[in-house]
C-alpha cells in the first residue's frame, strides 16, 4: 500500500461530480455575474440558486447565507463586524478554538479595546457552562460567544441547544465556527438558533477557496470587504462563480448521502480504534475522541506510548510510509509551537508523548486503517 490519506480534517479530496460541475461551469458561464447581459445572468442566476439550496438544506432564509472565500474569511468578517456594527464589547470563547476566531479576536481585543474572555475547560476539552454563565453574568457589556460546534483537533461536540439556550439568557449573540460540522451534521437553524455560523467547501468534498457565513437576517451586521454591491452588499468582489457552484454540488452531496456515509465512516473510526487498542494497549486518546457518543464520527486524536527522542522521527517515518496524518491543525502546520488545545488540556507529562490527528472520509477502506496500524506497531517496536 503506497498512499493512505487520513487527514481529511485538514482538506477533503474533492468529488468526482464536484470537479465535472466546475468544469463545465468554467466553460459555459464565463460571464462576471454582476453583468446585466445574458452571459452574466447566467452566472447570478447559478449564483442564487445555490445560495437558495444551501439556505433550504439549513431551514435558512437565502439572504442569510454569504458566500466567502473561505471558514477563516467568514470567522473573520463576523467578529471583526459584531465589535464595529453591534457594539460587542466582550467576546468570550475558549483556548482551543481555531486560530482564525482566536487570533481575530486577540487582534479585536488590541486594536479596539475590547475585552476576550476564555470559558474554563475540563480535562476533556469541553467548556464548563457554569463559568460561561458566570462570564456572561459578569458585567452589562454587550457580548459576542464564539464556540465551536465540533472542535477540528480533539472531535468533540457541544451541545449548541444547551449553549443557544444560555446565551439567549443573558443576551448574548452566539456565532459557531461550524467549519468541521457543516456537511457533517444536520443543521436546522429555525431550531437551533444561532446568530452566526461558518463553513468551508473543502471540509466536505467540495473545492478549497470557497465557504459561506449564515448571518441572522435581524443581525445589523454591515459589510467588512467594499468595492462593489455583490452578495447583496454584504460582500464586494466578482463572485467566484465555478467555486460557488462547486460548493452548492458538494453540500448536495453531504447531505443527500449523510446517512450512508456517516454510517459508513463512523465504522472505520470504530475500527481504527479498536485495531489501536489491540496493537498498542498503552495508546490513549485525547478529549473525547475516543468515544463516538461525544465526538465526531471523523476524527480521533490518538495519544501515542513513545518516548520523546523516539516521537521526533514519527511523522517523518509515517510519511515515508505513504501516510497522511497531522499533529494538529493544517493552518498552524508552518509554527515551532506544539497544538494550542493539547497545551490547554493535557498536563506536561502527557504532552511530551506523539499526538496525531486521524481523519477519515468515503474515500478511506478498513484495509488502509489495518496497515496504518501495522506501520504504528512495527515503528513502537523498532
Amino acid at each position: 500500500m503506497e498512499k493512505v490519506y487520513l487527514d481529511n480534517a485538514a482538506t477533503t479530496q474533492v468529488r468526482p461530480e464536484v470537479i465535472t460541475k466546475m468544469q463545465y461551469a468554467l466553460a459555459t458561464f464565463y460571464g462576471n455575474p454582476s453583468s446585466t447581459h445574458s452571459f452574466g445572468r447566467s452566472a447570478k442566476t447559478a449564483i442564487e440558486k445555490a445560495r437558495k439550496t444551501i439556505a433550504k438544506y439549513l431551514n435558512a432564509q437565502p439572504s442569510e447565507i454569504i458566500f466567502t472565500s473561505g471558514g477563516t474569511e467568514a470567522d473573520n468578517m463576523i467578529l471583526r463586524c459584531a465589535v464595529r456594527d453591534l457594539g460587542v464589547q466582550t467576546i468570550i470563547t475558549s483556548p482551543i478554538e481555531h486560530h482564525a476566531v482566536l487570533h481575530t479576536a486577540q487582534e479585536l481585543e488590541k486594536e479596539c479595546g475590547i475585552q476576550v474572555s476564555y470559558v474554563k475547560l475540563d480535562g476533556f476539552g469541553n467548556p464548563d457552562s457554569n463559568h460561561l454563565r458566570t462570564l456572561l453574568a459578569a458585567d452589562d457589556h454587550k457580548k459576542l460567544v464564539s464556540l465551536m460546534h465540533v472542535n477540528n483537533e480533539l472531535g468533540n461536540i457541544i451541545d449548541m441547544d444547551e449553549l443557544v439556550d444560555i446565551c439567549k439568557e443573558y443576551g448574548a449573540l452566539l456565532h459557531s465556527d461550524t467549519v468541521q460540522s457543516v456537511g457533517h451534521f444536520e443543521w436546522d437553524l429555525e431550531k437551533t438558533q444561532v446568530d452566526f455560523l461558518t463553513a468551508a467547501a473543502h471540509k466536505f468534498h467540495g473545492p478549497k477557496g470557497v465557504g459561506f457565513a449564515y448571518i441572522r437576517k435581524t443581525s445589523g451586521l454591515r459589510p467588512m470587504i467594499f468595492g462593489g454591491s455583490q452578495e447583496r452588499g454584504a460582500r464586494a468582489g466578482t463572485e467566484p462563480f465555478h467555486n460557488i457552484v462547486g460548493l452548492e454540488e458538494a453540500f448536495i452531496a453531504a447531505y443527500d448521502n449523510l446517512a450512508a456515509e456517516r454510517a459508513y465512516v463512523s465504522g472505520l473510526k470504530s475500527y481504527f480504534i479498536k485495531r489501536l487498542k489491540e496493537e498498542l494497549p498503552e495508546v490513549a486518546f485525547n478529549g473525547y475522541s475516543g468515544d463516538l457518543d461525544h465526538s465526531t464520527y471523523t476524527l480521533t486524536n490518538v495519544r501515542l506510548p513513545f518516548d520523546a527522542q523516539k516521537s521526533l522521527m514519527l511523522l517523518f517515518h509515517l510519511d515515508l510510509k505513504g501516510i497522511a496524518c497531522s499533529k494538529g491543525s493544517a493552518c498552524q502546520s508552518g509554527s515551532t509551537m506544539g497544538s494550542h488545545v493539547l497545551t490547554a488540556i493535557l498536563p506536561e507529562k502527557e504532552l511530551q508523548k506523539p499526538s496525531l490527528r486521524f481523519s477519515f472520509s468515503k474515500y478511506n477502506t478498513k484495509e488502509e486503517l489495518e496497515y496504518t496500524v501495522k506501520v504504528l506497531k512495527e515503528f513502537s517496536t523498532s
